[in-house]
C-alpha cells in the first residue's frame, strides 16, 4: 500500500509535464497576439510584404497552439481565447483591405464566438483606417471604411443569442458604438470642409 507521500511523488512527472504544456500554450498564445497586432500595424502602413510575413508567423504559431490544445483541451484559457480573437481581427482587416469582403469562419477554422468578438475588435482598427484616409483627403475611401464599421456593428447588435455565450460582446458593442459616433463626426467634418473648399474655388473662378 502506497503512502500519501508516495502517491504524490508519483504525480511529479505528470505535473511537470502539464506545467510545461501550460507554459508552451501561454507562450504560443502571446505570440499569436503579438504577430496579429504587428500585422495590423503593417497593414496601416500599407506594407503588404511585412503584413504577409507577420500573418505567416501568426499562422504558424496558431497551428502549433491548435496541436497542443487538441491533445490537452483543458489548457484552453482566457489568454488562448484572446489569441483567437486577435487572429480573427488581423484576418478581417487584411481581407477588407485586400478584397473588400469578410473572411469566412470556416476558412479561418475558428468558432462562432471567437469570430464575433474578433470582428467587434476590428471596428476600432477600421476607425484608424478611416482617419488615415481623411488625413490624405480620400473622403470616399473614408466613407467606405465607415460603412463597413456600421455594417459590422448593426449585425453584431442583432445577434441576441450571442450575448448569452459571449459575455464580452455587450461591452465591445458599447465601445464600437462610441467609436462609430466619433468617426461619423470626423467624416462629416471633412465632407463639409471639402464642400466649402470647392465652393470657394468655384467663387474664385467666377471672380477671375
Amino acid at each position: 500500500m502506497l503512502s500519501l507521500h508516495d502517491i504524490f511523488n508519483s504525480f511529479q512527472d505528470e505535473l511537470k509535464r502539464k506545467v510545461q504544456q501550460q507554459e508552451a500554450v501561454g507562450t504560443l498564445a502571446r505570440k499569436v497576439i503579438y504577430y496579429s497586432k504587428h500585422s495590423i500595424m503593417a497593414i496601416h502602413r500599407d506594407s503588404l510584404s511585412e503584413t504577409k510575413t507577420k500573418i505567416k508567423l501568426m499562422e504558424e504559431c496558431r497551428q502549433q497552439l491548435d496541436n497542443l490544445l487538441q491533445n490537452n483541451p483543458s489548457l484552453t484559457s482566457n489568454l488562448v481565447q484572446v489569441a483567437y480573437q486577435e487572429y480573427v481581427e488581423a484576418h478581417v482587416i487584411l481581407s477588407l483591405v485586400e478584397h473588400g469582403h469578410y473572411p469566412q469562419p470556416q476558412t479561418l477554422h475558428i468558432d462562432a464566438v471567437a469570430y464575433i468578438l474578433g470582428l467587434a475588435d476590428a471596428i476600432g482598427e477600421l476607425r484608424r483606417r478611416t482617419l488615415n484616409s481623411l488625413l490624405v483627403g480620400k473622403l470616399s475611401e473614408a466613407e467606405q471604411w465607415l460603412r463597413f464599421m456600421e455594417e459590422m456593428y448593426n449585425e453584431l447588435i442583432a445577434l441576441e443569442d450571442a450575448y448569452a455565450v459571449a459575455s464580452e460582446l455587450r461591452r465591445k458593442c458599447d465601445i464600437a458604438r462610441r467609436i462609430i459616433e466619433s468617426t461619423v463626426g470626423d467624416v462629416l467634418l471633412e465632407s463639409r470642409r471639402q464642400n466649402l473648399q470647392s465652393a470657394i474655388q468655384r467663387l474664385e473662378q467666377k471672380l477671375d
